[in-house]
Parts: structure tokens; sequence; C-alpha cells
């Protein structure tokens, strides 16, 4: 082994130790994706906000709708689950649903709805055109699947959620049923590690 050799590989072997560790996230580690940048939709007070409003806080983003009988209701029991397990860090945990059924879920429905699991969590309602920009860009899928009759059909669609730091930045896609504890441990290490 070449002196020069010896020295580069001690510098290099000094930079990785010195480097500060990676955190290791519960969910998937998206930070620097090129897309699910934001939306500016109204909420259920109808009011036009976007998602740089919650910046402070670590903001969930996911999309459903209000008749949906499983994954939209375990997904919000399970964020008043994780404002919890936060502790006194909890308010700074921001709910955002994004419904996929404009056509039935109104302001009203969604206000109602939002206040069931925590009046601090966000509803948007967007247009049936608006939704199709802001599914496309969220990657998200959904689908009306008719119903026997015309107003009992039903919505497929994605069901992870988007989770941002307290800067706004997208930095993780959690799929569905990962469990309040693993994300309350991935938000608590947004909030400790994001300036």
């Amino acid at each position: 082994m070449t002196r020069r050799f010896f020295w580069t590989a001690l510098a290099a072997f000094a930079l990785v130790a010195c480097s500060p560790e990676q955190t290791k996230f519960n969910s998937i580690d998206i930070t620097g994706a090129d897309y699910a940048k934001g939306f500016t939709l109204t909420d259920h007070n109808n009011q036009t906000r976007s998602l740089s409003d919650f910046k402070g806080k670590v903001v969930v983003v996911f999309f459903g709708f209000t008749q949906c009988p499983d994954v939209c209701p375990t997904s919000l029991t399970e964020l008043v689950e994780i404002k919890r397990l936060l502790g006194a860090d909890g308010d700074k945990l921001q709910g955002v649903f994004v419904t996929v059924d404009p056509a039935r879920d109104t302001t009203e429905l969604l206000k109602a709805y939002m206040t069931n699991f925590d009046p601090s969590f966000v509803a948007f309602t967007p247009t049936p055109e608006q939704l199709a920009v802001v599914a496309k860009d969220y990657k998200i899928y959904y689908k009306k699947v008719e119903g026997k009759t015309p107003s009992s059909y039903s919505m497929d669609h994605s069901a992870g959620s988007y989770v941002y730091d307290t800067q706004g930045r997208l930095r993780l896609y959690t799929r569905y049923g990962m469990g309040a504890k693993a994300l309350a441990q991935d938000v608590s290490a947004l909030l400790k590690t994001t300036p």
C-alpha cells in the first residue's frame, strides 16, 4: 500500500466517521422527489389555503372520501393516535385530507367529518378539474365504482400518505397500515432534524 493511498483512505474514513448519521425512517424516504410540491385549494371552512400555510408543522397529506368504509377512518384515527404519542409535540402535527369525491363531500360534510376526528385537521375539497391536476402531481389513483343506485357509488383510491417537514419540504411516503407508533417515530425524527 502506498503512502498516498493510505492517507487518502484515512481521510475518506474520517469524513464518513465525522459526518452526521443519516436518519433512518420507518416510512419511505422520498426527500428531493420532483412531485407532490403542494397545492392551493378550498378548505372545509371555504378558505383558499396552501400547504405552505402549515409551515412550522409536520404535515401528513392523504386522499380519500367521507363515505370510505375503512382506509380513511383508519388513517384519521391513526393520526389522532400519533398526536397523542407525540405528547407536547402533538400540536406540531397537521393532518390534511383531500377528498377524491368532490361531488358528495361538501365543505359542510368535510367540516363535520374532520371535527369527528380532530378539529385541528383540515380537509380540502377540489373541483373535479383541480382534483385531476392534484392527483396527477401526487401520483394518486382514484376511480368511481358504480353502486346499486346513482348515489351509492364508492371510490377506489390510493391509500398512502405524504409527509412534509416543518419547512414544507416533501420528505416521506407512508404506506397504509404502517401503524401509528412507526409514523409517530418518523414525525418525531423530522421535528428533531428539521431546523
